[in-house]
């Protein structure tokens, strides 16, 4: 009886040590990475510039810093297998003021006048600037060094940006008093340009530059009509966000 009993102990130890080396030769799961073969990039962004006007009439120039923000949502499509090269639809919100001196002046027959504030008005004043308030659709041409696993990577974006203006304000502070006027006639409801974007990861310079007068074409300056085909230029930093 006790020959099996030490028997029995035999076969028990030899058994367990046979399940544990079995269970420590399976190999162990490793982590799996997960990876998008249909990534996008880009798809949402913020920008602040600063605005420059060009094609100035005769004694018409900026007055101070000319702020412009600009948000919104682009739809990313790439176009090749690698998802480096993509075309970008998307709508957007703009604001934009502009510091000049041109004074922008309705009559007592509520015509609009566009006035040159230079020595020839004996009178000072410490603001006058209008705003322009945007919805904007851009149209992008995309390309970048990204992977799908890669986030910091190398952009060049070109392409084009029609805006609708849907609402604007003069705004005029001076000895004469204060003087606010909104949606004021005289104004481009259509503004359009070409943009660029380069940069890496989340610093980009962007720029913009309109290809069509703020104004329409017969607004004149009211003492030497002369045609005000002023025309915007933005400088500044774009951020991408996913």
């Amino acid at each position: 009886m006790k020959n099996y009993y030490i028997l029995f102990c035999i076969v028990c130890f030899g058994f367990s040590q046979f399940s544990f080396a079995q269970n420590d030769s399976k190999p162990k799961a490793e982590a799996l990475t997960v990876i998008d073969s249909l990534y996008k990039e880009d798809q949402f962004y913020l920008s602040m510039t600063y605005n420059v006007l060009a094609n100035l009439p005769s004694g018409v120039e900026q007055t101070g810093f000319s702020l412009g923000l600009h948000a919104g949502f682009i739809k990313d499509m790439p176009i090749n297998k690698q998802r480096n090269v993509a075309i970008g639809i998307g709508l957007g919100y703009s604001y934009n003021s502009f510091n000049q001196n041109l004074g922008i002046i309705k009559g007592d027959d509520d015509v609009t006048n566009f006035v040159v504030l230079d020595d020839t008005y004996d009178f000072d004043y410490s603001k006058n600037n209008f705003y322009l308030h945007m919805v904007e659709l851009p149209i992008e041409f995309r390309w970048r060094t990204s992977t799908a696993t890669d986030y910091r990577f190398w952009r060049v974006y070109t392409g084009f940006k029609l805006g609708y203006v849907f609402y604007n304000i003069s705004n005029f502070q001076g000895e004469v008093g204060d003087v606010r006027y909104t949606n004021i006639d005289g104004f481009n409801d259509l503004q359009y340009g070409l943009t660029l974007s380069v940069g890496y990861n989340t610093w980009n310079f962007y720029v913009y530059y309109a290809l069509n007068s703020i104004f329409e074409d017969d607004v004149k300056t009211l003492l030497t009509q002369e045609s005000v085909d002023m025309n915007a230029i933005k400088f500044g930093l774009i951020f991408y966000l996913l």
